[in-house]
């Protein structure tokens, strides 16, 4: 997806800045039409995701009449906002990756809330814990979640009626499925059992087989041990049967298709998948590890106010409107997929009622987030994701793999503490 990566030295927060006087920048705080104020607003989505934030911009401007806000997609938004920090150019709001707080707010380029949620008495317990804590760093809030997420194990229900399956609950169930309902044309895979093609997951996988990512103390990487080997082992045991090749699907959505089983997939895939003809799909719970542990892991965004916005009292009265008031979260969902990040809204008939939410839902009573440490973020883009993408290629070894990673990883983290 997106690179996380950071702009740290001043060449390149200059180079940068040139290419941000090309995209539109911060906003002015000057009045628009009709005296209006202007909240610009940035975010990564990008192509049809444009139009879903305009539906909640659109609508937030017509239901007052001080601000218009309007979105600006940004490519590796995280960077250009600490380049226009520089340059004095910041949006007034951004829609943040959330797990990005604890790399960002130390680093002086968000503002905290705290004040603004006791002056207008936000209950801070209407949200999904997990994903309000993604939020704080240092004791501070610095944004309100907006959505979550997880992955949870979305399978076709025609090719598992047709081999008289019922969906996996454990690693070896799925791994039975997988093999039974994998075609092999030739020697070429036609039919993918179990779509293995994103090793960012590694982390939900690792919480099943009962392993940890850092120590206690959040200090050190914890990652590189015998859990995390039989996560590897398993993944290896998938690829030999023949139940997904690299590169399976890289040019096409395969599920929707037909021509996968099963796949994790997350809930802003729903729309999409609703579209595809002839598709009968469900959604349930994520298989659990050898010894029946759970693993999933919740992620998503939230609205934060960048340190130097013109117009954050704009930015805030949207950010309130949109995360605390139930009916929006479910009016967004009804165009996105997303589930939001307030609880109210989260239990509305939209997703209860419907199984396929349901499932995503269910799972997020115990998805976990990723750890609030500094670093934390580039330890998992920077160094153990790559290390896996190299292990399933088979460069490396699983050994090799962890290894490699936990010990860059140390290095992040200690990097991050000084």
């Amino acid at each position: 997806m997106k690179s996380r990566r950071l702009l740290g030295a001043a060449a390149a927060l200059a180079a940068a800045a040139l290419v941000l006087t090309g995209c539109s920048s911060g906003s002015s705080g000057a009045s628009g039409s009709g005296g209006r104020q202007e909240v610009t607003m940035w975010g990564s989505w990008s192509g049809d995701q444009v139009q879903q934030i305009n539906h909640m911009t659109d609508a937030f401007n017509k239901s007052q009449k001080q601000y218009t806000v309007k979105y600006v997609p940004q490519e590796l938004v995280e960077q250009k906002l600490l380049t226009a920090i520089a340059g004095g150019q910041v949006p007034d709001l951004v829609l943040w990756d959330r797990y990005q707080t604890s790399l960002y707010a130390p680093k002086g380029a968000l503002q905290s809330i705290d004040d603004r949620v006791k002056a207008d008495k936000i209950d801070t317990k209407e949200f999904y814990p997990q994903a309000l804590s993604e939020m704080r760093s240092g004791g501070k809030l610095y944004g309100l979640p907006l959505l979550v997420d997880n992955r949870s194990l979305v399978y076709n229900k025609d090719l598992f009626d047709k081999a008289g399956l019922t969906p996996p609950t454990t690693w070896d169930e799925l791994k039975s499925d997988a093999q039974k309902l994998t075609v092999d044309e030739g020697g070429k895979l036609k039919q993918s059992g179990f779509m293995l093609n994103d090793p960012g997951l590694f982390s939900m996988w690792l919480q099943q087989a009962g392993g940890k990512l850092l120590s206690a103390d959040g200090t050190k990487t914890a990652f590189d041990s015998s859990q995390g080997i039989e996560v590897l082992d398993f993944w290896k045991s998938l690829m030999d049967d023949g139940v997904y090749t690299n590169g399976f699907g890289d040019s096409n959505d395969v599920f929707a298709a037909g021509q996968a089983a099963m796949k994790y997939d997350g809930p802003w895939d729903v729309p999409n998948l609703d579209k595809a003809d002839g598709l009968d799909w469900a959604v349930t719970e994520p298989v659990t590890g050898p010894g029946g542990d759970k693993g999933a892991v919740m992620g998503g965004f939230g609205l934060t106010i960048p340190t130097g916005a013109k117009n954050a009292d704009g930015a805030w009265a949207f950010e309130k409107w949109w995360a605390t008031k139930a009916a929006n979260g479910v009016d967004f969902a009804k165009i996105s997929g997303w589930i939001p990040a307030n609880r109210s809204s989260a239990n509305d008939p939209f997703f209860t009622d419907d199984p396929r939410y349901a499932g995503f839902v269910k799972t997020l009573d115990y998805a976990s987030v990723r750890p609030d440490v500094a670093g934390y973020s580039d330890v998992e883009g920077k160094a153990l994701t790559p290390a896996l993408e190299k292990f399933m290629s088979g460069q490396l070894t699983a050994e090799q793999a962890l290894s490699q990673a936990a010990k860059q990883g140390d290095r992040i983290l200690e990097e991050n503490r000084k």
